[in-house]
């Protein structure tokens, strides 16, 4: 699969506990498709309600193309009223989100994302050489 950011690279797949990510090496940034988010999330219900939350941000920032039906995705962002807020990209198809380099953890600190902490913990292992020992956790 190709980046949507680099175009022409390919993203490189890391599994763990049966959940592909795809990653581009170039950019750094991370494509999760809706069955990852099913597989992280607990079902379909779940996945497709966390697609559908996301409220839609009107940006001058270039649309970026889904990777798997090369359509233009959505800015979204997430975060509550009155907190931070992050804009990323989500297929208007739910094929899955888009984030680029940093997004991804700036969410997961919101606690947005993943009640369970399920996601933070698997990102944790998979993208991170050292833990953060005073908070005891992954470093995202």
């Amino acid at each position: 699969m190709d980046c949507p950011v680099c175009k022409k690279n390919v993203m490189i797949v890391l599994e763990l506990d049966e959940v592909e990510v795809d990653y581009c090496t170039e950019c750094e940034g991370i494509w999760l498709d809706a069955g990852e988010l099913e597989l992280l999330l607990g079902g379909a219900t779940a996945s497709d309600a966390l697609l559908g939350s996301f409220q839609a941000a009107n940006t001058p920032e270039k649309k970026r193309k889904c990777p798997i039906c090369l359509r233009k995705m959505e800015k979204v962002l997430v975060g509550g009223q009155g907190e931070s807020q992050e804009l990323i990209d989500r297929c208007g198809h739910n094929h899955g989100l888009w984030f680029d380099r940093g997004e991804l953890q700036n969410v997961l600190k919101m606690g947005q994302f993943d009640d369970a902490g399920r996601i933070k913990a698997l990102l944790g292992d998979l993208f991170c050489s050292e833990p953060d020992k005073e908070k005891q956790n992954p470093c995202i």
